[in-house]
């Protein structure tokens, strides 16, 4: 709700309609995480749920070598290098971003990437191989 403020009146309106919209904001929270069932749900939600059997890549004890590697060794290097002197939210949201994207990097993902860079340099080896003559 906008409302338009035009003298010091409509001011203290709007600053009273924003508290008392704390005050209910404030009780609601407090409801939502005062009992003990409302943390163990939240700490329940961090585990993968479904068929154990199923293969799920986002849970940490079924990703490959390299998967692990990433999801700490990208965070740690984005935060010691490009945001060297960012606060303590940009470092942290650095850290969720980039635990999520290396969720997409995995064993095949890295070899494919390798074997195209490595048929970049046979290409360019070949062509040399045609012209003899050429520079």
């Amino acid at each position: 709700m906008e409302s338009t403020i035009k003298n010091s009146w409509d001011l203290r309106e709007e600053i009273i309609r924003l508290r008392e919209l704390e005050k209910i904001q404030n009780v609601a929270l407090k409801e939502r995480f005062s009992s003990p069932v409302a943390v163990l749900s939240t700490v329940y939600s961090l585990f993968p749920k479904g068929n154990p059997n199923a293969e799920n890549k986002s849970n940490i004890f079924n990703q490959d070598f390299v998967s692990l590697i990433s999801r700490f060794l990208i965070p740690l290097t984005l935060n010691k290098t490009l945001f060297k002197n960012s606060g303590f939210i940009v470092k942290a949201l650095v850290g969720l971003v980039s635990q999520k994207a290396s969720g997409y990097i995995n064993e095949d993902a890295v070899v494919s990437v390798w074997d195209k860079i490595k048929g970049l340099f046979e290409k360019k080896n070949s062509v040399r191989g045609h012209y003899p003559y050429s520079l």
